[in-house]
């Protein structure tokens, strides 16, 4: 007898092994022809599962996340087959599940076409509506190599030769078709309904740029029509949002070939970089922070005391200079370490709150690179904080509290706390010891809690220093971005061997806590212009009013308001140019000026001007104090994280 409990608590009885599918038959009709799969005790299996003692269950249908994640790699596999069926002298080789949707490298004697992709994904169709079975079979793994060698399949031959000889494999059938795949998957290719081929894009054999370059087929897989036009409507709705178009468009920056993974900042984009700097900058200090700067580039025994040279070094660009070996700098941590070196440290000066805008610089390949979030050349709102044990806790949750009101101002409400702990199966690429470790991850799993944070937890996520609070952020679009990060390392202190004298004249080491609340300034520039779709935020916009004199003999009265503005510390210029209104007044919307004064005769005999607000068109007549008193509270409010607005 093999007992089932279900999710309600329920239980069904069975005479002896039974599969997933005869217990969601035995359910209902309906419920079995949803069935995708099935949460044994945890694990997800296929419907064809045997259970052969007592278990739970859970019935995976299309409505459930891990039903999702089926349906997707069960349509990669049918990617492959109709890549297969198309153009046989293709080779497979893998096809992971990616956030909302797949991907299957190949091999090919030429490039992927738009109109193979068409073509793909309409023979796709075709073999899906055949609702042909998927049929798992298992191998030793030597028979296995030989199968595919036989099917000329070699990179699928050379992945099964990694594996241990001990050890099986399975394989999937569909139709024709076998891949290697550990499963599950649907139980027929008839479940496969909704999915949109993307892009083709190359993809080197193993990540290893060494190695042949393969071609990267990216797919999108929903479990109904509604999901799927929703996904690509927000496709639609990002290309609109794409930093790189709106940085070309909006005059903020550029990416030369001269320089790759490095950032080419315009007048206007430094603008927006300066006022979320100096903003930064009144936070640190009303938090008790120091600012410093350390130096670019450093000895290669630097990074050797740090342990970056041993775990990082691939990472980090490098030189040689009268015969002695350097580094820039890809973090800011020893610098520090080093600045608090050189002074004798008290108890009483604890915490000591060091703050840099310090550029950094790490190898990314040229096919990584994108805009301004994967850059080589990139600035951190970093800051290290050196701290007695007993004070960690408390430091930790007021960084979160500062890392909060930030992502307040900026209008970033929601988002889920990351903690990012290490690799519970591989400890070694982790410097410091068991203790250590224990404390500082103890030390962040409590403050996060006592905060009220909503959190999860990423085993394998942690710094090789320490673990971390990383911050993952929503979007407009309901895009998670990683932004802020706290991390808590007590390694670099013993590295340094960094002290300070406590209250019984001992000598102690103090922890180190790292903190980034925007991770990168280009990181997040790019997803604050994404997410606002370079409508910024008042305080932030380059240009917060445009003066459009509706003839030249308005022109001095223009020119009069806009020095006024400027007075107040509101950035303000004229559009002289001898142009109708109706074309200054277009062409203002399409750059995304917050505010546009409209002035004439009327306005320059009543001493007023006429107001217009991007996206919501006339708001009246003000007097010229009047408008400035309204915005200058517009911009203190919303710096304060607040969102009223009267003009």
């Amino acid at each position: 007898m093999v007992q089932i409990t279900l999710p309600d608590g329920s239980q069904r009885e069975f005479p002896g092994p039974v599969t997933v599918a005869e217990v969601a038959a035995s359910i209902g009709a309906g419920l079995a022809k949803a069935a995708l799969a099935g949460k044994v005790d945890g694990k997800v299996v296929d419907t064809s599962f045997t259970i052969e003692r007592n278990a739970q269950l859970a019935i995976v249908t299309g409505k459930d996340a891990d039903g999702l994640e089926v349906i997707r790699h069960s349509t990669a596999h049918l990617l492959a087959y109709a890549v297969k069926e198309l153009f046989p002298e293709a080779q497979v080789t893998i096809g992971p599940v990616i956030e909302n949707g797949f991907f299957y490298d190949f091999s090919f004697s030429r490039s992927f076409t738009p109109e193979d992709l068409i073509a793909i994904e309409k023979r796709m169709t075709e073999l899906a509506n055949k609702d042909e079975p998927v049929v798992r079979r298992v191998l030793p793994r030597d028979d296995a190599v030989a199968h595919f060698k036989n099917m000329g399949e070699h990179y699928k031959a050379e992945i099964i030769a990694s594996i241990p000889a001990n050890e099986d494999v399975s394989l999937y059938r569909e139709g024709s078709f076998e891949d290697l795949c550990r499963g599950p998957h649907v139980p027929s290719t008839g479940k496969l309904k909704h999915f949109k081929l993307m892009k083709v894009a190359g993809a080197y054999w193993r990540g290893d740029h060494r190695n042949e370059m393969l071609q990267r087929i990216y797919g999108t897989a929903w479990a109904s029509k509604d999901d799927l036009q929703q996904y690509l409507t927000r496709l639609e709705e990002a290309e609109k949002r794409d930093h790189r178009k709106l940085g070309r468009e909006l005059d903020l920056f550029h990416i030369d070939e001269h320089s790759p993974g490095t950032v080419f900042w315009h007048p206007k984009g430094w603008t927006v970089w300066q006022q979320v700097e100096q903003y930064m900058r009144r936070v640190y200090q009303d938090n008790g922070y120091q600012e410093v700067k350390a130096p670019q580039i450093l000895d290669r025994t630097l990074w050797e005391k740090s342990g970056h040279w041993d775990n990082y070094k691939d990472n980090m660009f490098t030189t040689d200079s009268e015969n002695r070996h350097y580094a820039l700098k890809p973090m800011n941590c020893p610098h520090h370490c080093e600045i608090y070196k050189t002074a004798p440290r008290s108890y009483k000066d604890l915490p000591l709150r060091l703050a840099e805008f310090g550029t950094v610089y790490r190898y990314e390949q040229s096919g990584e690179l994108h805009g301004l979030t994967r850059v080589r050349g990139f600035t951190q709102d970093d800051a290290h904080l050196f701290c007695r044990p007993d004070q960690v806790k408390d430091e930790f949750k007021k960084v979160i509290d500062l890392v909060l009101f930030v992502l307040n101002s900026l209008d970033f409400p929601e988002f889920t706390a990351q903690i990012s702990l290490r690799d519970q199966e591989d400890r070694s690429k982790y410097i410091g010891s068991e203790s250590n470790w224990e404390i500082a991850e103890q030390a962040i799993i409590e403050a996060a809690a006592e905060k009220g944070l909503n959190t999860v937890i990423e085993y394998g996520e942690a710094a090789f220093y320490g673990p971390k609070l990383d911050f993952m952020v929503k979007d407009a679009l309901g895009r998670s971005w990683q932004l802020g990060t706290i991390q808590v390392d007590y390694n670099l202190p013993e590295r340094f061997e960094l002290e300070y004298v406590d209250s019984d004249n001992s000598r102690k080491r103090p922890v180190m806590i790292h903190r980034a609340p925007f991770g990168s300034m280009e990181r997040f520039l790019a997803v604050l212009l994404e997410h606002c779709a370079g409508n910024f935020p008042l305080w932030l916009t380059p240009l917060q009013v445009k003066i459009l004199p509706i003839s030249d003999k308005f022109s001095a009265y223009a020119h009069d308001i806009a020095h006024a503005l400027k007075l107040a510390d509101i950035r303000a210029e004229v559009d002289d140019r001898s142009e109708k209104i109706g074309k200054k007044i277009r062409d203002t919307e399409i750059v995304k000026v917050p505010y546009m004064l409209i002035v004439g005769e009327k306005e320059q005999e009543e001493k007023v001007v006429s107001v217009r607000k991007h996206g919501e068109g006339d708001k009246g007549s003000f007097t010229l104090q009047h408008f400035i008193d309204e915005l200058s509270v517009q911009i203190k409010e919303q710096m304060l994280g607040k969102r009223s607005s009267t003009v």
